[in-house]
């Protein structure tokens, strides 16, 4: 993923709808919008607008407010099952013009920063299955509770939007927990439709291997590429919006025929070079892995907007060798410079 979650808690970079989607759920429990905004500084007219900016760390303590307010138990699930692709701007429509369900779940997983993620998402290919896996961001900030909301609320989201891509047959085959089995177990197997395990050692959604090979309802290769563009773009604006990372990322970015040192750019910030090393760490990133994100982006973009050669791209951003070039943009994307250029003709 091109920046890590853990340094997005408090930036207020995401539009307000999942908040406006757990404000709506609840509100059909009685439960008012006050209540459910408490300690957020966010108000009833702010979640309606989409200019608005909100963090992870408000929506945690929304779902919290929930949890104290006594909502249903079934309140997680509903919220997830009313987050269709649609309501996630470009990063949704994209995931739902995927080429494969394969590549449904690979871009799910490489742009998922731009879904205001409380948990962190990754998947993997065996020979019966594809799983998704969720694994803890921010379990140390929230109580037992909350985490356990979130969890069953990311599963809901996920059953959602593979139904919205490839319909209402595209089931998952089993939901494993890891937390005690509940006494409404038959809750969860009812939203989710699968059979649900629980005191696992992981937190995972199983689907049938086969379903990866299936072209999603809206599959569209032209609308794909550019809808990814715009991702992108919106990746790159979050990052430069956000923490420490954002601000070393913006300083390379103002120089990208030479990027600066982290010496050079310790003084920039006015931090010694060890405080900043450890500023960073804290963000769980570091120098060197904001300036492979820096030139893995303005190669891309000059890529796909110019016909600069692949030796003048690998010389312009700090490469003196192509081959070493082509070997690293094959380790940032994947693919190689062709690939891209190709993508767009």
């Amino acid at each position: 993923m091109p920046a890590p979650i853990q340094g997005f808690l408090n930036q207020k970079i995401f539009a307000p709808y999942k908040i406006a989607t757990l404000v709506e759920t609840v509100a059909e429990q009685g439960i008012t919008s006050d209540v459910v905004l408490q300690r957020t500084q966010l108000d009833a007219s702010q979640i309606s607008d989409p200019n608005t900016l909100t963090s992870i760390r408000q929506y945690i303590d929304a779902c919290d407010n929930v949890i104290r307010a006594s909502a249903d138990s079934s309140t997680a699930f509903q919220v997830g099952s009313r987050m269709h692709l649609s309501a996630y701007g470009m990063y949704g429509y994209a995931l739902m013009c995927s080429l494969t369900l394969r590549d449904f779940f690979e871009f799910g997983v490489k742009y998922h920063v731009l879904a205001t993620p409380t948990l962190h998402i990754s998947w993997r290919e065996e020979a019966e299955a594809a799983i998704w896996e969720f694994s803890d961001v921010y379990s140390h900030l929230m109580s037992a509770q909350t985490r356990e909301f979130l969890i069953r609320q990311q599963m809901a989201q996920h059953v959602t939007h593979l139904k919205d891509a490839a319909g209402p047959d595209c089931k998952p085959i089993k939901a494993l927990f890891a937390f005690p089995l509940p006494s409404d177990k038959a809750r969860y197997e009812r939203f989710l439709g699968c059979e649900c395990i629980f005191d696992c050692p992981v937190t995972e959604l199983h689907y049938p291997q086969k379903i990866l090979s299936h072209a999603p309802h809206l599959a569209n290769r032209l609308s794909r590429i550019m809808l990814q563009e715009t991702c992108d773009r919106l990746i790159g604006k979050a990052k430069t919006s956000s923490g420490v990372a954002g601000e070393v990322y913006q300083l390379m970015m103002l120089t990208p025929n030479q990027f600066p040192t982290m010496e050079k750019v310790s003084q920039c910030m006015r931090l010694t070079t060890r405080t900043l090393r450890r500023k960073l760490e804290a963000e769980n990133t570091d120098y060197g892995a904001i300036l492979d994100d820096v030139r893995s982006s303005l190669a891309i973009e000059y890529l796909q907007t110019t016909k600069m050669s692949t030796e003048d791209i690998a010389a312009k951003i700090g490469f003196s060798d192509n081959a070493n070039f082509r070997r690293a943009f094959k380790r940032w994307t994947g693919k190689t410079p062709r690939q891209i250029r190709d993508e767009i003709n």
